[in-house]
Order: structure tokens, then C-alpha cells, then sequence
């Protein structure tokens, strides 16, 4: 779905060497990419966009040539053609759609942006988002090209890619980089400045869209606002640290905390690039990549050598996972040095490569011996992941090996946690921040959740001798403290480990953990992580759960819902081997735990997937270890995952931590950090009753006291009444299920707090009236309904034990055949004491027939859809009473069902019918060819049109004119009047398109 002619403007005005045969070859390329399915062909095109398409082609002597033909112009953005169009018709199979807006590079369309009408009622950035997904589902073929989704409201905008779920549909908040946009701007207006502006679009489409592939499945992802401006700005850094060419931007600060910039890393050539700051969960691994494949194609850095470096094996391996998923855009692929000799190898190179190494590789054989220089070359860049961790000293520290290694390299930290004042070793080694994006800026931009704290030591019934004492002076809990020598056991951390893992604490533990995780799961899908302070412990904790919960168990990695995730030797206990697992295996249990939709739901560790691990479903995390500073925080941001509607993550502290979890803030906020680590759960609990009283006030008057006492019969019989009473009331409805949307998400974050459990049964009463309310009739599905979502409602067992409440059964109701509506169920209806209700049901029953009537006769369903949009406009403007609605609506049913029954009183098939309305029989210039003639028209329109569509007839111009001539040619022989043929045949296209799938299929 391309502009032909523009695009092979641009293919001859870029590439002037070529010969035509070439360029022919390139425009065949990119209208037909090749991939199963449209995320790799959108990945094939997006790859000849960026690197141009090979070609191949006959020289004057007659030899075979391959060239690279270029796509478009990234070095000057005016020597492309650019193209905004307004509602742009596209035409695919039966499928006609019209975005709202297409931008088109050189012809092809690389950007969507769908627009809603901020006055109507039903119009937001989540129907424009639905409306994207039926795009992409009805017309393919036009996203295959594609950049950039976006959606507004008029209020706000999102941008996402392909492929995105919703809640990957992040605002853009600034247009330069240098600060946020005016809060008052439109958010569409900072969307179209900051991000299609032509050289930021190029920028994007180069440099910051990547299609992560793991082997099975492709992701397409693309750069926030804080990492395009973070990356773009480390270039300029690194340029000016490597003293190689251009000085660095320097951006202004923003509110928030968004920085990108600020202060420059240092001065020209001293190798100190900067930090980047970006808060844990919102992207910092992605961000990493981007500056790498953003860095290697920059000319000046001349093929450089990237070092990526961390400081544990675990986390290399998981962001060397990254950076292999991501090496389309790092154009070659990253090596992981296995040895100190193999890192020697692999540096000791002339150009290029992106190796990962742990530091540690960095230290001599022998302990004050100087590291012997691996490459003097300026090109070199050391990324350093969590920056201020290791041992950062010049005389015997990590910072000096590598200096040794390698002098004169440029150094750029990336941190999910701030620096602390008095670390002058950090700062000494990589410079100052170059970018901050803070817990407040991610949680308010949705790139992050907030992470909520529970403090439950008291919920362990143990006498004061028993309860584990943390004093101030005790040492942070690392991997090399767990007790594993005779001599360690005296230490304060044996003696801790041994009252934290003491038999009865553990049973008490278990017990709680698994009611608390239960209650959770009420309210919240999702996943725990429990933290514990030594492999002994998470045996023992593992052992007691099962003890409560057998079915948790798994005899093997591909079962049961608990495991424990460690490391070991054949020299461990017997009774801890099951849980020793080898590196491929444990990479397995973390790829079932990132699957929202595996039975796996606990882990325990005691120090894996601590950091660098992302599994989003995350929500709950039970620590009973020992930690602080760094550590705490990076530990407890396994919550803070985006997940569909996941509204924050718990963190469930059984050790009493919270006077860490302050030092961890007082840190933070030192350094500039804008928000709260981690909010007190009462802060929730607060939210949840205000939103409680919110629905309290709704339901006023109506008396719901059975919900909690009566039988499933008796509770049901309460749902006619209680929607009787809010659709009585002004806008009662939309306020509904607004109201409880909003209690919903706070419950799911108060539970278990005693004051969720109390108000347990009102919040299931009330979403049960939601439910019922928001639940359309069958036949009128949308796209809206099939959101997944990880917010629970808790009604299931209260009305129905399948969790399905059927809209008819909660009116009382038996559920009709929706294709007959017999005068026995419209009775009932009219029947019903509850008179508004009565109006909604039969609303929603004639929606739904109507939705069904839409994929087969159009004329009818767009005639009856009229009447039924009047007839409920005026209801919902009391233009008059609920009893005469509704008369009209039954009304309006019974001619929906003797329209359909037509077809048999005029020996008429129902397709042949849908041709027959198709012919304005009203009209009285066609009446009076007489019912017989508009039969047989009717009748060899079908047999003709039937016999000369293809499947992608749609698509091909050349059989859609045979078309239309064919049926002018038998209206005419008809003697169908001349001035209604062009409207007549126009419809019966359309008819047809919707018609000829179903035949296509037969």
C-alpha cells in the first residue's frame, strides 16, 4: 500500500547511479516484502528502509552488479518527500478503512495517527487505540511499512508501535529534549513538534526502533522520550570525552525529574562520557542498546569497540540476552568473553566489536601486578551497567586495571540508582549525570508502577526471643556472607540466619505467605518473588509451603506453581540438590516465570533475579533478608513492571526494613531524585475507601444487604434492581462503571489489609453491576472487550461459579434467540417493573442484532441502525419516557425481525436479499418496475457477482471496473432508471464486498 509514483521519484532522485532495471528490482522489493505474518515483513521493510535494498543488475558489458539502493535520505530530511494526508481510503479484501491521518516518506506510510472528537462521548485514545488494532487486522498490507502509531483525544496522546499492547502506548512529553513541554500544550501538538518533525522521525526510524527476537517470537519496540534524548545526547558526550569530533549538547533541566544533559560529563578528551540515571523498570537495558547501535554508526567514532561491562555473571548474561535480541540494530552480533584470555583476545582487535565482560576479567593474575595494555586506541567505549557497585579506585580497584588495559577509552555509566554524594570514585571514573529520569517522571509517564510497602514482622506469632533483631551496625547481605565455613558461624549473620531460619518461624512464615499470596490472587493475577537469607532457608521455606499446598509442588522444571531458583555443587546437602540447577535450566524456569499465563507463580530466591530481571506480571515481593541501599532498591523494583492495567506493586517486609527503605529515600532524594521508592500500603488503603465511599454514594437507597447473606438466586434477583437504580440516575451508567473500575484497581492494591477484607463482598456486589452493565449483547462484540487485563473481579463465586454473568439472567430474564425475538420475550421485557433496565436491554439486544445484520445486508443494518441512534438520543435527553421507549424499541424489533423473514414471502435467498435492498425499493421510480423484475435483477446480480470476484478483488482496480460495468449493464436491460444506476451500483458493491469472503470460503 504505497504511492507508486512518489516512491519511484525518490528511488531515481537518490540513487542517480543506478539503471532503471535496478530500481525496478527495489521497488519490488518494498511493496512486496516477504514474512509470514505482518510483524516480519514489517521488520524486512523496516531493515531495506534503514540499510537500503540489495539490488542486482546487467553493466554496459553485460556482467551481473549488486548495489544497495537508498530508501531515503537520513543525512538531509528536505531531500525526502514528505506527505500528510487526511482520511487517506484504503481498500483491502472486503475491508475499507480511512485513518484519520497518514504520513508518507518517498510514498510509503510510516505513520498512523488516529484521531477521536475530544466533545463525543464514547471518543478517547483507548477507542482510537481499538481502532488501530481493526485497522491492522482489516488493511495489513498498509502497516507493513510502518514507524509510528499514534492516538488523541484532543486532551491526550500516546505513540506505540506494531505489535503493542495498550499499555506500551507512552505519552511524548517533550518537543527539543531540553525539558518537559508546557503542561498546557496539547499533548497531539507535543506528539507532532517532538516527534514528527522530520529530522527527530528520521532519528526515530533509524536509530531508536528495534525488533527484540528471542528465536520464537519478534517484539517491536521503540525509544521513550527519556531514552531518544539520553542517547542523543551520550553521542555528543562521548565525542567530546574521545575527543573524536562535535561538542556536546547541553539541554536545560526540566521539572519532574527529566534531565538530558545538563551537565556535560567533563572536559574535551578526558574520557569521562557521564552517568545516566534512568529509574530501575523503565527501560535502562533498552537504553543501553540504543546508544550502542547509535555510537557504532556514528562516522566520527570511525567503527568503534564497545566494552559492556558488569559486575556479576548473572547480570551479564541477562543484558548480553538484550543486546543479542537487539543486534539488527547493533548491525553485528555482541560476543560474551568467557575468560580473562579470551576478553585479551577479543580486544586486541583493529576495529569494531561489542564485547561483554564481567570486570572482574580486568584484575591481574596476581594481586599488584599492573594489567598489560590490550589496545591504545581512542575509538573504544566501556559501558559500564550499575556503575557505582564495583570497586572503583585508582590504586589496586577495577577503575585502574582497566586504565591499564585500555588508556585511552571513553567511560559512560548507566544506573538505575542514583550515585551517593560521597562516592568521588564514580564520579572520578565516568563524570557527572548526562541524564536523570526519576520514580516520579516513570511512574506519571506509565513506564513504571509504583511500588507499595507492607510491614508484617507482627503477623508472625513469635515471643520476643524468637523475632530477628537488625541493628544498625550490621553488615549488608551479599553473596558471599551466606554461612558456609565452621568459622563464619559466630559472625552476627550466622546468628541472624539461624533465628531467621528457625523451624517454627518458617511454618509461621509459610502459613502467612500463602493466605496473604491467596488473597492477592483474589484481586490481582500475577506473580510473588520471596527473598530469603540463605539457600538453607529458601529449602526450608519451600519445604513448609508444599507441606500447606501439595498441589504447588513439581516433581520436574516444566511443573507445579512454587520453585526455589539457586545455585549449588554436588558438595550441598542432599535434600538441596532438586533445587540445583544447571544455567540452561534455570534460563527455563525464568522464561515459564515471565510468562504471565505459566502456573509458575512463586519463586524463592536469595540473590538471583534480584537485579536485571524482568518478569512484569511481578507483583508481590516477601522479603525476609537482610538488605539495603542499592541492593533494597533494585530488589524491590522487580514490582514495578508495567503489566496490562497493573496499578503498583507490593513489597511484603517480614524482617522490619523500613528504617533502611528510608536511608535507601534519603539517598535518592540527595541526589535529586523526584518521588517515593516505595509508598506506605495505609497510603492504598486510603485511596481504596475514598473510592469506596465514591460507589457508596452511587448505590444510595438501594438496599444490596443479601449480596453477603442470600443464596446465589437471591443475590441475583438484586441485579435487575441496583441497575434499575443507577440507570435512573443523570449519566448513571457511564459514572458506574467508571467508579468501580477505579475501586477495583485500588482493592487490588489495598489486599489483604483488614479494611480490602471488610469491604470484600461490597466491592464484589458492586462489580458484579458493572459487569452486567458494561456487558454488551452477543453479536455486538468489540475489539475493547477481548483487553486482557490483570485486575481481578472477585464476583465469581457470588453469583455464578463460572465468573460469567449473563446480562439476561441478571434482568431476570430467560435469554432469548436474538435472531427471532419472539412477541412471548418482548412481552416479558415490557413487563419488567425496572423500566430503565428494560430500555438498556433491549437496546443492547437490537446493537447486537444489528452488529450481525452488518456482515450481511447493508442497506437494512444501516437503516434500522438510524432508528434505533434517534430513538435512544432522545431517550438519553428525557426527551420522553422510558414506558414509550420502550413501545418504539419493540417496535423496532418487530420490523428488524419481519425484514428478516422478507426473503421467504419473495422465494428470495438471503444474499439475493441483501441485493434486493441494495436497489432502493422504495424509491417510487423503482417501485414501479414491480417486485418480479427486482427479484430477477436481484437474483442474477448474485449469480454474476459471484461468478467474477476473487479473493483480492477488493484490491485490483481492473476487476472492480469489469464489476461495475457488468451490473450498470443489467440494471439497464432492466430498464432500472438511468439517474439512480451509479448510486445503485455503488451500493451493490459494497454489498458485495461484505458478501464475498463467505463466498470465497465455500
Amino acid at each position: 500500500m504505497v504511492l507508486a509514483l512518489r516512491l519511484r521519484d525518490a528511488l531515481a532522485r537518490l540513487n542517480p547511479a543506478l539503471p532503471a532495471e535496478a530500481l525496478d528490482h527495489a521497488f519490488r522489493k518494498l511493496t512486496r516484502p516477504e514474512g509470514a505474518d505482518l510483524l516480519v515483513r514489517n521488520r524486512a521493510l523496516h531493515r531495506l528502509l534503514v540499510d537500503g535494498v540489495t539490488v542486482e543488475y546487467r553493466d554496459a558489458g553485460g556482467s551481473i552488479r549488486g548495489a544497495q539502493a537508498r530508501v531515503i535520505d537520513f543525512a538531509d530530511p528536505a531531500g525526502n518527500d514528505w506527505l500528510a494526508v487526511n482520511q487517506f481510503g484504503v481498500v483491502e479484501n472486503k475491508h475499507s478503512r480511512r485513518p484519520d491521518v497518514l504520513l508518507f516518506v518517498n510514498g510509503l506510510p510510516l505513520a498512523v495517527l488516529e484521531l477521536k472528537n475530544p466533545a463525543a462521548e464514547d471518543a478517547t485514545i483507548w477507542s482510537a487505540f481499538q481502532q488501530l488494532q481493526t485497522y491492522q487486522t482489516g488493511v495489513p498490507t498498509l502497516f507493513a511499512p510502518n514507524a509510528l502509531l499514534a492516538v488523541s483525544d484532543g486532551v491526550e496522546a500516546r505513540v506505540g508501535t506494531l505489535g503493542a499492547g495498550r499499555e506500551w502506548f507512552k505519552p511524548w512529553r517533550t518537543i527539543g529534549g531540553e525539558t518537559l513541554a508546557d503542561a498546557h500544550l496539547p499533548e497531539l501538538q507535543v506528539v507532532i513538534a517532538g516527534l514528527c518533525a522530520p529530522r527527530r522521525f528520521l532519528d526515530l526510524l533509524r536509530d531508536f526502533i528495534v525488533f527484540e527476537d528471542d528465536g520464537g517470537r519478534i517484539t517491536k519496540k521503540m525509544a521513550g522520550y527519556h531514552q531518544f534524548h539520553a542517547v542523543q545526547v551520550a553521542v555528543g558526550e562521548t565525542l567530546r570525552a574521545a575527543q573524536l569530533q562535535r561538542g556536546a549538547q547541553r539541554l536545560q533541566a526540566g521539572q519532574g525529574r527529566y534531565e538530558a544533559g545538563r551537565k556535560p560529563g567533563g572536559q574535551p578528551g578526558d574520557r569521562r562520557v557521564g552517568v545516566v540515571w534512568h529509574t530501575q523498570g523503565s527501560g535502562k537495558s533498552l537504553t543501553m542498546a540504543f546508544y550502542a547501535g547509535r555510537i557504532i554508526r556514528e562516522p566520527a567514532m570511525e567503527n568503534p569497540t564497545l566494552v559492556v561491562l558488569t559486575d556479576r555473571n548473572d547480570l551479564d548474561d541477562q543484558l548480553f540476552g538484550t543486546f543479542s535480541r537487539c543486534r539488527d540494530l547493533l548491525r553485528q552480533p555482541p560476543v560474551q568473553a568467557g575468560s580473562r584470555a579470551h576478553l585479551r583476545e577479543l580486544l586486541s582487535v583493529a576495529a569494531g566489536g561489542v564485547v561483554f565482560t564481567t570486570i572482574h576479567k580486568f584484575f591481574p593474575e596476581e594481586r599488584g601486578d599492573r594489567h598489560p595494555m590490550l589496545c591504545d586506541r581512542r575509538n573504544i567505549v566501556v559501558i559500564a551497567d550499575e556503575a557505582h557497585r564495583s570497586q572503583y579506585d585508582f590504586i589496586d580497584g577495577y577503575a585502574r586495571h582497566m586504565r591499564d588495559a585500555l588508556p585511552h577509552a571513553s567511560f559512560i555509566g548507566f544506573t538505575g540508582t542514583p550515585i551517593e554524594l560521597t562516592d568521588a570514585n564514580t564520579r572520578a571514573v565516568f563524570g557527572d549525570y548526562i541524564s536523570i529520569y526519576d520514580i516520579q517522571r516513570a511512574v506519571q509517564d506509565g513506564a513504571t508502577v509504583p511500588i507499595y510497602y507492607e510491614s508484617r514482622p507482627a503477623k508472625l506469632a513469635l515471643d520476643e526471643a524468637e523475632r530477628p533483631k537488625i541493628d544498625a551496625g550490621f553488615e549488608e547481605a551479599t553473596e558471599g556472607e551466606e554461612v558456609e565455613h565452621k568459622e563464619k558461624l559466630k559472625t552476627k549473620w550466622a546468628q541472624l540466619e539461624a533465628v531467621v531460619g528457625a523451624e517454627r518461624r518458617l511454618k509461621l512464615l509459610a502459613k502467612d505467605v500463602v493466605e496473604h499470596f491467596e488473597k492477592r490472587l483474589e484481586a490481582l493475577d500475577g506473580k510473588a518473588m520471596i527473598v530469603c537469607m540463605s539457600r538453607r532457608i529458601c529449602v526450608g521455606l519451600y519445604r513448609e509451603i508444599v507441606r500447606l499446598r501439595p498441589e504447588w509442588d513439581g516433581t520436574d522444571d516444566e511443573r507445579g506453581a512454587l520453585k526455589v531458583v539457586m545455585t549449588g555443587s554436588a558438595s550441598d546437602p542432599a535434600n538441596w540438590q532438586p533445587h540445583i540447577r544447571s544455567k540452561p535450566r534455570r534460563e527455563a524456569l525464568a522464561n515459564r516465570f515471565r510468562d504471565p499465563t505459566d502456573p509458575f507463580r512463586i519463586v524463592l530466591v536469595r540473590d538471583m533475579w534480584l537485579t536485571g530481571f524482568d518478569a512484569p506480571s511481578l507483583h508481590t515481593m516477601y522479603l525476609d533478608k537482610p538488605m539495603r541501599g542499592h541492593g533494597l532498591m533494585q530488589a524491590i523494583a522487580r514490582v514495578n513492571r508495567v503489566f496490562r492495567d497493573k496499578p503498583g506493586g507490593l513489597v511484603v517486609d517480614y524482617l522490619g526494613l523500613a528504617q533502611e527503605l528510608k536511608q535507601a529515600l534519603a539517598t535518592y532524594t540527595e541526589s535529586g531524585g523526584s518521588g517515593r521508592t516505595a509508598l506506605d500500603q495505609d497510603e492504598a488503603v486510603a485511596v481504596m475507601l475514598e473510592k469506596y465511599d465514591v460507589c457508596c454514594g452511587l448505590f444510595h437507597g438501594c438496599d444490596w444487604s443479601h449480596w453477603t447473606t442470600g443464596t446465589p438466586q437471591q443475590r441475583l434477583a438484586l441485579l435487575p434492581l441496583a441497575q434499575e437504580h443507577i440507570l435512573a440516575q443523570e449519566n448513571g451508567k457511564e459514572r458506574c462503571v467508571g467508579a468501580v473500575r477505579e475501586l477495583s484497581q485500588a482493592f487490588a492494591l489495598a489486599v489483604p489489609h483488614s479494611e480490602a477484607l471488610r469491604i470484600r463482598e461490597d466491592v464484589a456486589f458492586f462489580q458484579a453491576v458493572r459487569a452486567v452493565l458494561a456487558k454488551r449483547a452477543p453479536g455486538d462484540w468489540r475489539p475493547e472487550e477481548d483487553i486482557e487485563h490483570a485486575v481481578r473481579q472477585i464476583i465469581s463465586r457470588a453469583v455464578a461459579p463460572e465468573g460469567v454473568i449473563d446480562v439476561f439472567a441478571a434482568a431476570g430474564l430467560a435469554k432469548p434467540d436474538i435472531s427471532i425475538l419472539s412477541e412471548e420475550f418482548l412481552a416479558e421485557v415490557r413487563g419488567m417493573p425496572q423500566r430503565n433496565l428494560a430500555v438498556e436491554l433491549l437496546a443492547k439486544l437490537l446493537q447486537g442484532e444489528l452488529a450481525a445484520r452488518r456482515r450481511k445486508n447493508v442497506v437494512q443494518a444501516r437503516s434500522f441502525a438510524q432508528m434505533l441512534e434517534q430513538t435512544i438520543r432522545r431517550y438519553q435527553n428525557r426527551a420522553i419516557e422510558a414506558a414509550q421507549i420502550i413501545e418504539e424499541l419493540i417496535g423496532l424489533a418487530r420490523e428488524m425481525r419481519e425484514a428478516h423473514a422478507r426473503g421467504s414471502s419473495l422465494r428470495l435467498s438471503e444474499d439475493e436479499l441483501a441485493f434486493y435492498d441494495a436497489l432502493e425499493t422504495n424509491d417510487s421510480a423503482v417501485k414501479v418496475l414491480g417486485d418480479e423484475t427486482l427479484r430477477t435483477i436481484a437474483q442474477e446480480l448474485v449469480k454474476t457477482v459471484r461468478a467474477n470476484v476473487t479473493i483480492d478483488w477488493t484490491l485490483r482496480e481492473t476487476v472492480r471496473a469489469r464489476l461495475r460495468v457488468l451490473v450498470k449493464r443489467i440494471l439497464r436491460r432492466y430498464g432500472y432508471p438511468p439517474d439512480k444506476q451509479e448510486k445503485a451500483t455503488a451500493t451493490v458493491l459494497e454489498q458485495a464486498a461484505l458478501l464475498s469472503a463467505g463466498w470465497a470460503a465455500v
